[in-house]
């Protein structure tokens, strides 16, 4: 996999890691071919055989940038030009890049050099700690297209309960390195490559008996989803907004020609449902509470609340005829989408910053709202983490050890056009039923919306830039999987034996360069 010479040609290294990146991206949705991540990871290490640490950084550079600009080319649609996505995906690929010159330097090693079981480890290490890196660093981190979240549709999602995103991650790189092993190496290292991917496999198979709980343990919710579409046409922010919330009060009332009277527990709106904000606007009020009194439930919805320099994402809990009772804050604004940091500087690289107007602030608290739900007589604990948050490990899990029964995402895909966007985020959604054990409802303003089992089968969905309405009844969960008793330490463990080979390997290098100098007679 990583024996130290001259490898293969410039070339031949650059159309391997494009090939890699090509494959990786194709393991994700659209076509979800999550076998492809494995075997992508395993083409960029035969990638990456030379010894050149330059060469180490194009190629892996080569293999980021060909990934992360077909996995996020969604950028360029909400941008309207391509800077936005071509900077989104160079920034991403840096991480890949890093990785590609770090492991050709890591395995110059003494203790790791010809020896290829401890490299499969090493490898395996680096990735993922470089993977934790970009999805915390820099702004908060960007985790999307993290390679568990390629992993829904395969047998890898049984082990999401047991060690969250990073043992998916985890068993991914090994597997592919283990293939790269068995293609690349001769004699007793390939034969103990083979067997060592013969024993994942082996889980991989065994995996798939794993039961995961669906049913409720603490009784059920019965849910309506309303999915609104955004109108066509040039508006002004006021109108476009009202517009937005009487779609989804419409909706509403297409749901209950649907329900039984007093059927529903739960009315869930998606994020920017009602921009204008109904806790201070009383036109927005009016359309909201009409439909929560109609309703005769408790409406979620996202809106936006403004001070003088700034504006925050909020998901509020509606109740009939007494209006807001609850709401959570968004924590992770997206930065260029929702904020621009370092304003000033990056005007001067291009105009486009100023389409972001006023300012998204951070939040602080649990990603959690407690919704009254008359026919149980309790409130109800809801994991509500808003659009991109899903990609956030510590969100989602803080929320659910905080008493969370089931998840509710409200996400506004709009700006995303007909990309893989949604479906990506989609992706995200069933990786975090799975880890939890908890069922999730995600709702879109314009679609994907779905409601997924505690399993992380999907269960129900709409289409792109439709108007539709869901009806689920959705088990209420209590018990916590041994990815949430866990919590941090799986990626803490990673992060910690990665430091540990950094600092080994530094140690190596400074010992062989002392033992090359001449001594004092």
């Amino acid at each position: 996999m990583g024996r130290p010479g001259r490898g293969p040609a410039a070339w031949v290294s650059a159309a391997l890691a494009a090939l890699g990146g090509t494959l990786l991206e194709a393991a994700f949705p659209g076509l979800s071919w999550w076998w492809a991540a494995p075997v992508a990871i395993a083409v960029l290490l035969l990638a990456l055989r030379h010894d050149s640490i330059p060469a180490g950084l194009v190629t892996g550079a080569t293999f980021g940038l060909t990934f992360f600009l077909l996995h996020v080319w969604w950028a360029d649609a909400a941008v309207g030009e391509p800077i936005g996505w071509i900077a989104l995906a160079a920034s991403q690929a840096a991480f890949v890049s890093a990785f590609g010159g770090i492991w050709v330097w890591l395995r110059r090693a003494r203790w790791l050099h010809h020896r290829r079981g401890r490299q499969v480890l090493a490898v395996t290490v680096t990735w993922v700690a470089i993977e934790r890196l970009r999805g915390r660093w820099p702004f908060g981190g960007f985790p999307w297209g993290g390679l568990a979240f390629s992993q829904t549709d395969g047998p890898l999602l049984r082990l999401a309960p047991l060690g969250g995103t990073a043992l998916v991650s985890v068993v991914v790189v090994m597997s592919g390195a283990l293939m790269a092993t068995t293609l690349h190496g001769t004699g007793r290292p390939r034969r103990q490559a083979v067997l060592g991917l013969a024993g994942v496999l082996g889980v991989v198979a065994g995996v798939r008996f794993l039961p995961l709980q669906v049913t409720p343990e603490a009784g059920t919710l019965q849910i309506g989803a309303v999915q609104g579409n955004v109108p066509s046409g040039p508006l002004d922010f006021r109108s476009r907004a009202l517009q937005v919330t009487a779609n989804h009060a419409a909706g509403t009332s297409a749901l209950l020609e649907s329900a039984a009277p007093e059927a529903l527990d739960l009315v869930v709106w998606p994020e920017s449902a009602a921009d204008v904000d109904p806790r201070s606007d009383a036109v927005a009020a009016a359309i909201v509470d009409d439909a929560a009194q109609a309703a005769r439930a408790p409406i979620l919805l996202g809106t936006q609340r403004f001070d003088v320099r700034r504006r925050f994402n909020d998901y509020i809990v509606w109740e009939p005829g007494a209006g807001s009772l609850a709401s959570y804050t968004k924590q992770h604004p997206v930065p260029f989408g929702e904020y621009i940091p370092y304003r000033s500087f990056f005007r001067r690289l291009t105009p486009t910053v100023d389409q972001v107007g006023t300012d998204m602030a951070a939040g602080r608290g649990t990603a959690l709202v407690k919704v009254p739900i008359t026919r149980l007589g309790r409130s109800v604990p809801l994991t509500t983490v808003i659009c991109f948050e899903v990609a956030y490990d510590d969100l989602v899990r803080s929320s659910v050890l905080a008493g969370s029964e089931a998840i509710i995402v409200p996400t506004n895909n709009a700006s995303f056009g007909r990309t893989q966007e949604s479906a990506q985020q989609l992706a995200m959604s069933r990786f975090r039923a799975a880890e939890h054990n908890r069922a999730v409802v995600q709702i879109s303003t314009v679609g994907v919306s779905a409601v997924i089992a505690p399993d992380g089968a999907v269960r129900r969905q709409t289409g792109l830039f439709t108007a539709e309405q869901l009806i689920a009844e959705v088990p209420l969960r209590t018990s916590l999987t041994v990815a949430d008793r866990l919590g941090s330490w799986p990626g803490l463990l990673v992060d910690l034996v990665g430091a540990v080979l950094l600092g080994g390997a530094v140690l190596d290098r400074t010992r062989r360069r002392g033992s090359r100098r001449p001594h004092d007679d």
